[in-house]
């Protein structure tokens, strides 16, 4: 019950922050979602929390929400094809175009 009560603080942190998040909050984000939580984990989640990849931490909107503007279908394109250090489809095999839709919402703080 503790665990989840902290899932959740951090969750709603996230939502609505005012402030970066650390790479530790980031990395105890997961999608809700258990199938998406797994995909996240064994493909997103490795360059998504760590600062130094440069790619933007998951969850947190002072990075995703410059990046959120450029709306949704361009982000998911970019994903698709590969973008900056990002391969194509971020290394995510089995994930369907749905997926990483789905994804994007999740680590841009939009889930």
């Amino acid at each position: 019950m503790i665990r989840f009560v902290a899932m959740a603080a951090l969750l709603l942190l996230a939502a609505c922050q005012q402030r970066p998040l650390t790479p530790a909050e980031s990395a105890a984000l997961a999608p809700r979602d258990a199938r998406l939580a797994e995909l996240y984990a064994g493909s997103c989640k490795a360059c998504h929390t760590v600062p130094e990849t440069r790619a933007p931490l998951a969850g947190d909107r002072t990075q995703w929400d410059p990046r959120w503007a450029k709306g949704e279908d361009v982000l998911l394109g970019e994903v698709q094809v590969g973008f900056g250090s990002m391969p194509a489809g971020g290394l995510c095999q089995g994930c369907s175009d749905q997926d990483l839709a789905a994804l994007i919402r999740f680590m841009a703080g939009r889930e």
